[in-house]
């Protein structure tokens, strides 16, 4: 495992967290009614998932498992693991899902559970990168 990548990654997944709450806004209607911040909350949701990917199959890339298959299976193989927790796998597994479709069809995002995600799922990426810190004081 290189130390420096994945703390470079964690850096930026600490950005992209700390972006999306200083921009959220506090009513739903700002939000759908807001492009420019649909843009700026979509694409640093995009980034954090995408660099919690990173991180995640980085490190199973050390161990001795099958790689992962798909996004979402980085997940589900660090919480097998127990790198991370079950309930952080299944919450970044759905993010997987968000983003394909945020990045895919962004026509269809679904700006209600964008809203739901940035005032109430921060925590999951806080927590993953958490658990990467603890992994890494280990090794």
């Amino acid at each position: 495992m290189d130390h420096d990548i994945i703390l470079r990654k964690l850096d930026s997944l600490a950005r992209c967290v700390n972006r999306i709450e200083q921009k959220r806004p506090e009513k739903f209607e700002e939000l759908v009614t807001n492009i420019d911040l649909q843009d700026i909350l979509s694409i640093n949701l995009e980034r954090a998932i995408q660099v919690s990917v990173d991180i995640g199959a980085h490190l199973i890339a050390g161990l001795s498992v099958p790689p992962p298959q798909t996004m979402g299976q980085v997940f589900e193989i660090l919480s097998n693991e127990k790198i991370i927790t079950e309930q952080t796998g299944v919450a970044l597994r759905k993010a997987v899902g968000f983003r394909n479709l945020s990045v895919h069809a962004y026509d269809q995002v679904d700006w209600e559970q964008v809203f739901v995600i940035i005032h109430q799922r921060m925590n999951e990426f806080r927590a993953f990168a958490d658990a990467i810190r603890t992994i890494m004081k280990k090794s």
